[in-house]
């Protein structure tokens, strides 16, 4: 039987510390939530390994929990407030969610498959500060904004030009941009009518629904 509360210790103390991750309240938050809880009954003796995590099925096969090491560099780049309102772009179980309901002071979990939504509204019912909505991933969700930070739950390959207006004013967005292992993890932040952005470190993740780059026509 899996100690999960060790495997747990485990993944902090070997994907996470080593990793830069220096914010002691991301690496108090990843030691508390019990990510084997958002895993599907199949998947929790894997929870804890250096992996993004599947949980979809069907036609959402392709979603993933994002690799605990990557969600935590974004988190540490992002420099979360308690006070801050978030917006988490395809939250799929509510993983994350459940992170940054001990990082920040609101957060808005959006999710546009029905059954991941309906899981993620069931795991994360007793935290007062988190509302699953449920919505196009691409569309945001503009009924909430402006939020202090965004965080797209995968990678996208187009610039995310299209949230700067869901963003206040020197709000964060933190994503992977790009697909493959040429991806880039990027901290943007709003400048006005502006949304600049930098890279922070490399990584990989299953690009989002609806945030394929467009085909480019040849001639």
């Amino acid at each position: 039987m899996t100690d999960f509360a060790d495997a747990r210790r485990h993944m902090v103390d070997g994907q996470i510390r080593p990793n830069d991750v220096t914010d002691l309240r991301v690496l108090a938050a990843m030691l508390e939530v019990p990510r084997e809880r958002f895993a599907p009954p199949a998947a929790t003796s894997i929870a804890y390994l250096d992996l993004d995590l599947p949980v979809g099925e069907g036609a959402s096969a392709s979603r993933r929990l994002l690799k605990p090491m990557v969600l935590a560099k974004l988190f540490n780049a992002a420099e979360i407030k308690p006070t801050d309102r978030v917006l988490d772009v395809g939250c799929v179980t509510g993983y994350a969610a459940a992170l940054l309901a001990r990082l920040a002071g609101e957060v808005v979990a959006l999710e546009q498959d029905a059954g991941l939504a309906k899981t993620a509204k069931a795991a994360l019912s007793s935290l007062p500060n988190v509302t699953v909505v449920s919505g196009p991933l691409v569309e945001g969700w503009p009924q909430g904004a402006p939020y202090d930070l965004i965080v797209l739950e995968g990678a996208t390959e187009i610039e995310p030009q299209a949230f700067l207006r869901q963003l206040k004013d020197g709000g964060r967005l933190v994503c992977v941009l790009g697909s493959g292992p040429g991806a880039t993890a990027m901290l943007y932040r709003r400048s006005g009518d502006e949304l600049g952005g930098r890279p922070v470190f490399s990584a990989a993740a299953a690009v989002l629904p609806g945030f394929v780059k467009p085909p480019a026509f040849a001639f």
